[in-house]
């Protein structure tokens, strides 16, 4: 059973213990969106999540093993693209940072994530979840796709220094 709520300060130190332990681990296996310790994602951008009230954690026996952001600000580059529904981000949510700690991985949170993503985004009433994926991030475009994401585009969002030119971008409709 776990537990999904709003992070706070005091899980700052849980966070980054996360993000570093899957930096670690993507490190030594494929590292499918590209993160790297201490560049993306790091405790200041925890800080900022908090601040902002947008990230999220998830909890398995009183232990941090998920993180997400949901905000209703959108990349600058997604506003050249066509998506399926209006631009209207005050009634759209856009999914970053979404994190599963690697001893947690295949166990369905990402599932479960994405359930209480598109629950909470209903109850307030927006009409769609949109989110990039960098390119060739396969486990991740699979699970989108098999929950309903349609894939929308490809563009840059001008992270080419760090190795990632390409993403990939997909909405639900709700």
């Amino acid at each position: 059973m776990i537990e999904i709520r709003k992070a706070v300060l005091s899980d700052l130190e849980q966070i980054e213990f996360l993000y570093n332990d899957l930096c670690d681990y993507l490190e030594v296996h494929e590292n499918y969106p590209g993160w790297k310790k201490g560049v993306y994602p790091t405790r200041e951008d925890a800080e900022k999540g908090i601040r902002e009230e947008s990230l999220f954690v998830v909890e398995k026996e009183n232990k941090i093993v998920g993180t997400f952001i949901l905000s209703h600000k959108p990349e600058d580059g997604y506003k050249n693209v066509t998506w399926l529904t209006e631009n209207d981000y005050s009634r759209i949510y856009v999914l970053y940072t979404f994190a599963v700690h690697p001893s947690c991985l295949h166990q369905g949170f990402g599932m479960e994530i994405l359930k209480y993503v598109e629950n909470l985004a209903e109850k307030e009433h927006c009409i769609s979840i949109r989110l990039d994926v960098a390119k060739g991030n396969i486990p991740a475009e699979k699970l989108y796709q098999k929950n309903g994401y349609k894939f929308i585009d490809t563009i840059s969002l001008g992270y080419e220094e760090y190795g990632l030119p390409w993403f990939n971008l997909y909405e639900k409709v709700l």
